[in-house]
């Protein structure tokens, strides 16, 4: 029998022979459906309609494959995240000969957290004798490149440091660094701040202990794991509520970097596809780095604190490097809450969550079980004031200053740089204690609304060591330091003497300066009498001690004989902007104003035998690859004569001893400091510059409203001074006799006045041109020169 079948369009008509068998089979076949045809036609469309919907979200699922990878492969080659601009005070260099006492180093080495201990085992820990100091320094990667930890001991003798000693080579070093402390972030009001530390600086057990609670297959599955999804589940499934998460290390990274926290499907079908391309391109330590700095740990100063380096310094003041098992368990276990475990907020959650961490490495053989108990036992040991550093506001800002200007465009807050400051964090830790502690005692006298300033600067390099804006040490406000200009009053002196010390054929220490009423008329008419502070005269004083004793009758005879326009030059020689200068007599006695800053830049140079070092904050910034971006480099220069302004530093030194400052001799005497007390019209201000072999110190006290305080430079400014000294060991001041100065004996004469005597036992330095004294000497050995001595 043959068959022929032809379609036409949705029709279908089978032609074969007639028979009756085949009728017959036709007829009593039973009924099909009539839809058959269309089913099957429906299947075949529905199927083609899958492959290609199959096939769109295919292409679809490679594009955003392709486009993901592309922002994966972007983000983890560039900069992973944004990176604070981490600041570090100066590095303290030793060596062999250096006068820094044994105190000064123990000081040193507790600003820095350092852990005393019977027997240094670790790096920052260190033990101490009467003549002898043993330490593991820290690792620290300095601006020439990293230096591994370093056993060594110290050697001390009365005159100083007198040995290096290198406890692993069994040798002596020429020199020791020890690592700048860290003061904090340069950016403040950043949603997020972290410390990044390479792989390989995280401890080991502390990687455990994260691997054991949030992710053990981690070194095992592709970045997503179905074994921890499952296992989750059922958990969960037990509890009745959510208790684990299924999520990975690396889904947990591509999360906080690429997405957001909503919890939807969508999100975590990235979050996954992410993880797989992440997991695939990189390597696990890679990752793993990624992880431990981009982790959240918690909030500071409404900063959110992100990575284990960061939290380390947050809660302990410590380098992770440094920390015990139960510390780095306890910051492990805040990963899964770091609200919920706050160990300030919540001590015992955190502590329950800490010991579950501990439990959990004891279970796989990470810990044994004495450890465990070892661990388990200890307190939290978190900080008593919880914070990443002590930050210094006012000299940050004076940093930030330097940095626009010495820097500029090539500086970037969010890449990662390093700044090295020349900040002495026992300076500034003493400094800022000494105003805290004595303006709430003056201010019985000055009332409540006492303010202050410091600042504290090498004598010879002009390096700015300390700096503090105002009574609240830590508060970024108005820094009085940079920015509050006041009288000066006597502080203005110094120079007076300078100029006059600048004219050795006419002037020395010696001169007869007359304390006899004055009136200078000025050109509107009005009469300006200056007088003592005493309202007393004394007819005739030798030069030195009318600055000793800060008269102000003798200095304004002495100036008007200068000129004013001679004073002028000699203050804008020693860092005074000129503009800062009303040129009027008053000017004598400091009748114009200047900023704490610009008072200590006149006063490094002064006594730094009038060599001017511009102040500075900035030594050196560096970028994320170790290049150097700037590199500050000594300027010093010869601004006024060494000999005069010599001259005028010893003249500052009798001030101290039997002068306005001389409450400093009682207790400092052996330290031969020099220093300038200052106080202004109606007491408004009192002002007191203080000079050891270290430092030129600045302090300031005065209320913003400029009422008056009741407080002169000697009672108010010097108090304070000699507080941040009580604590900050003063460095004897010696000064370098300068050619041309030799000692000549002087006689008091019945007025008053200094007659030169070759002979007598009270001597004062002179410059000594053209060797006249010396002459003088030689032609009368024995007698007296009947006759006060002028030239």
């Amino acid at each position: 029998m043959t068959k022929k079948t032809t379609s036409t369009g949705n029709k279908s008509q089978t032609t074969k022979s007639a028979s009756k068998p085949a009728r017959k089979r036709r007829a009593t076949a039973p009924k099909r459906s009539p839809k058959k045809p269309n089913q099957r036609h429906w299947l075949k469309t529905l199927w083609g309609i899958s492959w290609k919907v199959s096939l769109a979200v295919f292409a679809i699922l490679v594009f955003v494959g392709i486009y993901l990878d592309s922002v994966v492969k972007q983000r983890f080659e560039g900069q992973l995240f944004s990176l604070p601009t981490v600041v570090y005070a100066r590095i303290l260099n030793l060596a062999p000969g250096d006068t820094i006492s044994i105190k000064e180093v123990r000081n040193e080495l507790d600003v820095l957290n350092y852990r005393k201990v019977s027997q240094p085992r670790y790096p920052g820990e260190y033990s101490s004798s009467s003549t002898k100091i043993e330490l593991i320094r820290r690792p620290f990667e300095f601006a020439d490149g990293p230096e591994p930890d370093r056993h060594i001991m110290l050697h001390f003798d009365q005159s100083g440091l007198k040995r290096v000693q290198s406890l692993e080579k069994r040798g002596d070093l020429g020199y020791l660094r020890i690592e700048p402390k860290m003061l904090g972030m340069l950016e403040q009001g950043k949603d997020e701040q972290r410390l990044f530390l390479r792989r390989e600086q995280f401890p080991e057990t502390m990687v455990d202990a994260l691997l054991a609670t949030e992710d053990r297959d981690f070194y095992q599955h592709d970045g997503v794991s179905p074994l921890a999804i499952a296992r989750a589940l059922v958990a969960n499934v037990k509890a009745g509520r959510t208790v684990q998460g299924g999520s990975t290390l690396t889904q947990q990274l591509a999360k906080n970097i690429f997405l957001s926290s909503e919890r939807t499907l969508w999100r975590k079908l990235r979050e996954a596809y992410i993880a797989l391309i992440i997991d695939y391109r990189y390597s696990k330590d890679r990752i793993l780095e990624g992880y431990l700095n981009e982790v959240y740990l918690g909030q500071s100063g409404g900063e959110a604190i992100h990575g284990f380096g960061l939290a380390s310094r947050l809660y302990f003041g410590q380098p992770i490097q440094e920390l015990r098992i139960d510390q780095l368990a306890m910051l492990v276990g805040m990963v899964k809450g770091p609200s919920y475990y706050n160990p300030i907020r919540y001590p015992e959650r955190a502590r329950d969550r800490r010991d579950l961490v501990l439990r959990l490495m004891m279970q796989q053989g990470i810990l044994t079980s004495d450890q465990f108990e070892n661990a388990a036992s200890r307190p939290l040991d978190i900080q008593k004031n919880p914070r990443i550093a002590s930050r210094q506001p006012s000299y940050f800002q004076q940093l930030e200053i330097e940095l626009k200007e010495k820097v500029g465009g090539a500086f970037q807050s969010d890449s990662g740089f390093r700044v090295f400051t020349s900040l002495d964090p026992v300076s500034q830790q003493e400094l800022e204690n000494a105003i805290a502690s004595k303006i709430p005692e003056l201010a019985k006298v000055a009332g409540q609304s006492l303010e202050g300033a410091a600042i504290a600067v090498d004598r010879h390099t002009g390096e700015i060591r300390a700096m503090v804006g105002g009574k609240r040490t830590g508060y970024d406000g108005f820094n009085r330091a940079l920015n509050a200009s006041r009288q000066i009053g006597s502080l203005a002196k110094p120079a007076i003497y300078l100029t006059a010390l600048q004219q050795p054929e006419k002037y020395n220490l010696a001169t007869t300066l007359q304390d006899k009423p004055i009136s200078l008329k000025g050109s509107q008419g009005t009469v300006w009498s200056p007088r003592n502070y005493d309202r007393k005269f004394r007819g005739e004083v030798p030069l030195y001690l009318a600055l000793a004793k800060s008269y102000n009758v003798p200095t304004v005879q002495l100036g008007m004989q200068l000129g004013i326009p001679s004073v002028v030059d000699t203050l804008e020689k020693l860092g005074v902007d000129r503009s800062e200068i009303k040129p009027v007599p008053s000017m004598l006695l400091g009748s114009f104003t200047l900023t704490p800053f610009q008072v200590a830049q006149m006063y490094q140079t002064l006594t730094n035998s009038g060599r001017r070092a511009p102040l500075s904050a900035l030594r050196s910034v560096i970028d994320l690859d170790g290049n150097v971006l700037f590199q500050s480099l000594p300027h010093v220069s010869q601004a006024v004569d060494q000999q005069a302004a010599w001259l005028t530093t010893y003249a500052m030194k009798r001030g101290v001893l039997e002068g306005t400052g001389r409450h400093l001799n009682q207790k400092f005497g052996w330290a031969a400091l020099a220093g300038k007390t200052g106080t202004s019209n109606d007491t408004r201000d009192s002002w007191f510059v203080g000079v050891d072999g270290r430092e030129v110190t600045t302090v300031w006290l005065g209320r913003d409203d400029n009422k008056s305080i009741k407080l002169t430079g000697s009672s108010g400014a010097l108090r304070v001074y000699s507080e941040y000294l009580q604590h900050r060991i003063p460095e004897k001041l010696t000064l370098p006799w300068p050619k041309g100065v030799s000692t000549v004996g002087f006689a008091q004469s019945s007025h008053g006045s200094l007659e030169l005597s070759c002979q007598s036992a009270f001597k004062l330095p002179v410059w000594d041109v053209n060797n006249q004294f010396k002459k003088r000497c030689e032609n009368d050995p024995v007698g007296w020169l009947k006759k006060m001595f002028t030239w």
